[in-house]
């Protein structure tokens, strides 16, 4: 059903141009987070580790997901960091 007001058109367009960014984004902090808990070295999963922490901040800066989840992501991975080393 085509939207007949500008401004409904406007935000049709506005909404594919977010969306996509957006899932370009998790699609970023999916693939770092894989990285971390699929490293077997500690050294290689710290580093890795400081990507993902970057990622997972600035989409909480840019609003892509909450504050919370990217706090809980980060808990996460830690906890997996400090798994490896025992």
């Amino acid at each position: 059903m085509p939207l007949r007001h500008k401004s409904a058109q406007k935000r049709a367009r506005q909404t594919l141009k977010r969306t996509d960014k957006n899932k370009k984004y998790k699609v970023l902090i999916k693939g770092s987070v894989k990285k971390v808990l699929s490293s077997k070295e500690k050294e290689g999963a710290e580093t890795e580790f400081k990507k993902a922490v970057r990622t997972l901040d600035r989409a909480a800066t840019k609003g892509i997901i909450h504050k919370n989840k990217a706090a809980n992501e980060k808990s996460k991975l830690a906890k997996h960091i400090n798994k490896i080393s025992k």
